[in-house]
């Protein structure tokens, strides 16, 4: 087949199918602000532990991410993401099964496990079959995806979890997985080497380090100072987005404007469609204009702004709400721009690594910020409970969105001193 023969139309179609398994992965990882309330009474939980067993994902999940980067660097991509979208599966059904607490904590963490090898994996793909000035675009487009997965896990996650269950639903989730292992494994391939074609001009020739080598690469890479700022920003951005989208935002509207879950849901479904449209776009104008640190600075502030309205005023209109979402998952694409940022400032092989080192911290905040917040709104429950599930108050969700606006401020205050010590971005 001709367009198959063609690696500039290939990497495509083989990035389309790394996509719907990154897609999957966001729909798992997101799925609990929807779920809220039936996990609440499944497993009898406090706000603290339930947002403990939504961060389970991330746990493993961000402590996956340096191994990822060295397995991605070593086994490649074809083999990192098959084999993560088995035990993602196995970890879905688990949880599907789930009796306990214990259990379904165990099995979510066993999915972050799965899915905590995807995006690096994916990355390292389009540093192989992508030129460097397309890569910014295509790290917001795999951004994208998750944006894609992000809508999947707001109302339409409802609608069928509303008609099936929870867990007939997260089982089906698991069926899509094993679906889409081996058809990972059938089509993609690490280079255009190993797919016996041609190289693309303009793309560095891959090689596969030594582990020495991936030793070196990793020591030099958590030396630099650079890394650590950019971290911040990815811990700040992504542990919020993450912790209102995929936890909190639901119960926050439940709760404060009196709506039903599905209706909640499309709000969330917002924060997601911003992320479908925000990195892609700011990637492109990223690697139109070559700016990487001003375009990430300037979003942080906006993104700041966004959280700060809810925290201000607790119960704004709910357009208010609804553009605040929308902005944030939009201003994805300024933080996202952390992991062009990196793999810049490395050689083509130490690429895993160094995007995977900055990736461990922006998913230690999503480990982090949903307890959190789960202890910020303990702290103010009402003392009542609708259908098991604990009502807060709205001074309660007040403090959580200000926790949300510190939390961008921190990443404003780093974006602007990378740009500073930035020379070329002056």
């Amino acid at each position: 087949m001709r367009i198959w023969s063609d690696p500039t139309k290939r990497r495509w179609i083989v990035w389309g199918v790394l996509a719907a398994v990154f897609a999957l992965v966001s729909v798992h990882r997101l799925s609990t602000a929807v779920l809220a309330e039936r996990l609440t009474r499944a497993f009898d939980t406090s706000g603290a532990a339930l947002g403990t067993l939504h961060a389970s994902f991330f746990y493993v999940y961000a402590a996956m991410q340096l191994p990822a980067g060295i397995i991605a660097d070593r086994l490649g991509s074809r083999r990192s993401v098959t084999g993560g979208a088995v035990v993602m599966s196995v970890g879905a059904l688990g949880f599907a099964l789930a009796q306990s607490y214990v259990v379904a904590f165990a099995a979510r963490a066993l999915i972050g496990l799965g899915g905590g090898l995807m995006f690096i994996a994916i990355l390292r793909f389009c540093a192989n079959w992508f030129r460097p000035d397309e890569f910014a675009r295509l790290s917001g487009l795999t951004l994208a995806a998750a944006g894609v997965g992000g809508i999947l896990a707001t109302t339409p996650l409802a609608v069928v979890v509303a008609a099936a269950g929870w867990r007939q639903t997260t089982l089906g989730l698991a069926v899509v997985g094993f679906v889409l292992a081996p058809l990972v494994y059938l089509l993609a391939r690490d280079t255009p080497a190993d797919a016996g074609l041609t190289d693309i001009d303009g793309v560095p020739l891959a090689d596969t380090p030594s582990l020495r080598g991936v030793a070196r690469n990793t020591a030099h890479i958590l030396r630099e100072r650079e890394t650590w700022i950019v971290g911040i920003v990815m811990l700040c951005g992504t542990g919020i987005n993450i912790t209102v989208f995929g936890l909190w935002g639901v119960p926050y509207l439940v709760q404060t404007y009196e709506m039903t879950v599905t209706r909640a849901s499309t709000y969330t479904l917002l924060g997601s469609a911003g992320i479908l449209i925000g990195p892609p776009l700011v990637g492109w104008v990223s690697d139109r204009t070559g700016n990487r640190t001003l375009l990430m600075a300037v979003g942080q502030a906006a993104y700041t702004a966004s959280f700060g309205l809810i925290a201000v005023f607790g119960r704004p209109p709910i357009a208010v709400v609804g553009i605040a979402f929308f902005s944030a998952g939009f201003l994805a694409g300024a933080y996202a721009l952390g992991y062009t940022i990196i793999k810049e400032r490395h050689a083509s092989g130490a690429s895993g690594v160094a995007t995977g080192a900055v990736n461990t911290m922006a998913f230690t905040g999503a480990a982090v910020f949903p307890t959190l917040v789960g202890l910020l709104l303990d702290a103010y429950w009402t003392g009542e409970t609708i259908g098991g599930a604990r009502v807060y108050s709205v001074f309660g969700y007040r403090l959580a969105f200000a926790l949300a606006t510190l939390a961008g401020f921190v990443a404003l205050l780093a974006s602007v001193w990378l740009h500073l010590r930035t020379p070329s971005s002056r």
